[in-house]
């Protein structure tokens, strides 16, 4: 390749010439350190380029080299229990090798070339292989297999596969197609901004159980499902996804931490490895991947970062996992591409983001999806779940990276300042949340969890819809004005709020609920509310109802743990006794 030179350099994008054979998105090394950058526009003979490394110093006449190739991730054994920058640069390899501060050229290679992996093959010498197609597999540690497939585009003969220790480049097998020969390693790479083939698409019918009530009960996700959750600052966003990934019932986690304070990136390293996950019963880590880019590294990588967790997604989404994607948060990612398209002189759109947000957007959104993967057999099945925080300023829904998240996700977890002000958490507001796959997850609930979970979803929101209407005529006359039926509506919901939605992340028996615990837990309130209704009906007042022993043991009861599930049994016959008794 020709080597060009820079002419202009405006903080995070820089301007070269003479470089007529670069191509849009291909990564160039800028400067005589070979910073990383990608071409993001080419105008006549200037070639701009974002540059995903601090640019202070350098100058106009400095050389600017195309590598011919587009910004790409390396796939592989060792992806797992790792900790990435936004350009896939494991950040471990680089502090052994310049410390604590990340200089700007340093060069580690994604994968660890000199560790050894055992490849146990899965076809034999002859086998028609199509792209797609497990060759055979690496235990990567205790809970994960990592498979290792055909990629995509190739396909043939097996012409020749070996067991044994690898390294990542090292050649397992050889595909013959005619006469092309093609050597398979242990590790792919894939460009980001190109989302990985698959068969076909499934239609979202299956829940993605978090244990967060709030959510698997009134606002729920479906496996492949798309998510939001705007709010304002400190109302939880950050809170609610560390749940989602402990909890969420998926094979892997990808975190990628999109310009957020290097706090909340080290509170996700400190607490990961402590959590034992309960699938495994070994460490949450050895299932996760983190991906960081803080809110003191450079701009421009924010979106490096988005396009490489998607990407590790689609990789292990093929081996037919279930992926759970964290994104935190897609604002930043926002503003740093309203920083390139200010700095390339672009129209701007609302409030100065590009014309394109609504797009770029939904174009990584649309790579969540539970999908049929690439393969012979055409029966392996794999999920993305795409979760992403959104940070509106000043918490104000009308901004323009909340609108586009809206247009494309089906679940929004809409979070309220006030609540969490008041220690309401989750602080997801229930009169403003809602899910679109409800509909769709309706027949799955009634088959495994139980007939009636629909009815009492329906009844719960209308109490608390109904609760919200009330506040207003009890701020105005009072409480007591009101009748015994709505004052019943008034505590039933009550119940709901504090014990059944709130829910405390740092308890070890609350901080998740399984869907049979939820379910039982929601019924015991509604069962008292409907006692307590015939209880009045026979003159029994208010005060006293909620005055019974039954009530404080309800507000208790998301404390029971999993396995004695059997004492709602207990509670539900406590309370047709108590209240029989004061009638």
């Amino acid at each position: 390749m020709k080597e060009g030179k820079i002419i202009k350099v405006s903080g995070p994008l820089v301007v070269a010439v003479d470089m007529p054979d670069a191509r849009m998105f291909d990564v160039v090394l800028v400067s005589a350190q070979k910073l990383i950058g990608e071409v993001v526009e080419i105008k006549n003979e200037k070639i701009s380029i974002q540059v995903y490394e601090e640019t202070g110093g350098i100058g106009p006449g400095e050389p600017v080299v195309s590598t011919g190739d587009p910004l790409s991730v390396e796939l592989g054994p060792g992806l797992l229990e790792a900790i990435y920058d936004g350009i896939q640069r494991p950040l471990d390899a680089i502090y052994e090798k310049v410390g604590d501060m990340v200089e700007r050229g340093v060069s580690v290679p994604c994968l660890d070339r000199e560790k050894k992996w055992e490849f146990v093959p899965k076809l034999k010498v002859g086998d028609q292989v199509e792209q797609g197609d497990i060759l055979g597999v690496v235990q990567e540690n205790v809970v994960i297999e990592h498979r290792i497939m055909a990629p995509p585009g190739i396909s043939g003969r097996l012409k020749d596969i070996s067991g044994g220790s690898f390294t990542v480049t090292d050649t397992i097998a050889r595909i013959e197609n005619g006469s092309e020969i093609h050597d398979i390693s242990l590790m792919q790479r894939w460009p980001v901004r190109k989302r990985r083939p698959y068969r076909n698409k499934l239609a979202p019918e299956i829940p993605l159980s978090t244990g967060q009530r709030i959510i698997d009960n009134l606002f729920p996700l479906a496996k492949g499902g798309t998510a939001c959750v705007p709010g304002p600052f400190g109302s939880g966003k950050t809170v609610v996804q560390h749940q989602l990934a402990k909890w969420a019932d998926t094979d892997i986690v990808v975190y990628i931490g999109c310009g957020e304070r290097g706090n909340e990136m080290t509170d996700v390293l400190i607490e990961l490895p402590e959590i034992i996950d309960p699938h495994s019963g070994e460490s949450l880590m050895k299932r996760s991947v983190l991906v960081a880019n803080t809110s003191n590294m450079p701009v421009a990588a924010r979106e490096a970062s988005i396009y490489t967790g998607i990407t590790i997604a689609e990789y292990f989404r093929d081996m037919g996992y279930d992926v759970a994607l964290m994104a935190d948060s897609t604002s930043r990612w926002a503003e740093a591409l309203r920083e390139i398209s200010g700095r390339l002189e672009e129209m701007p759109g609302e409030e100065g983001y590009p014309a394109y947000l609504a797009t770029k957007v939904a174009e990584f959104y649309e790579r969540a999806g539970r999908v049929v993967t690439l393969g012979g057999d055409g029966n392996r099945i794999g999920s993305i779940s795409a979760i992403g925080a959104v940070s509106p300023p000043g918490g104000d829904m009308s901004d323009p990276v909340v609108q586009a998240t809206l247009k494309v996700v089906k679940v929004f977890w809409g979070l309220d300042a006030k609540l969490a002000y008041r220690r309401h958490f989750p602080a997801i507001n229930w009169l403003n949340s809602y899910s679109l796959y409800n509909e769709n997850l309706e027949e799955y609930f009634g088959k495994e969890i139980a007939e009636d979970w629909v009815k009492l979803r329906a009844d719960s929101m209308r109490l608390l819809q109904r609760e919200a209407e009330l506040e207003e005529i009890v701020r105005l006359i009072g409480k007591d004005s009101l009748s015994p039926q709505d004052q019943l509506t008034l505590e039933t919901a009550r119940m709901i709020r504090e014990d059944f939605l709130h829910q405390n992340a740092f308890h070890k028996e609350d901080s998740y609920t399984s869907l049979n615990k939820q379910y039982r837990l929601l019924r015991l309130i509604l069962r008292a509310g409907d006692n307590f209704k015939q209880a009045i009906e026979r003159r029994i007042s208010v005060s006293k109802l909620f005055g019974l022993p039954i009530c404080e043991q309800i507000s208790k009861a998301k404390f029971i743990p999993e396995a004695n599930i059997q004492d709602f049994d207990k509670l539900e016959e406590n309370l047709v006794e108590q209240v029989e008794a004061l009638a």
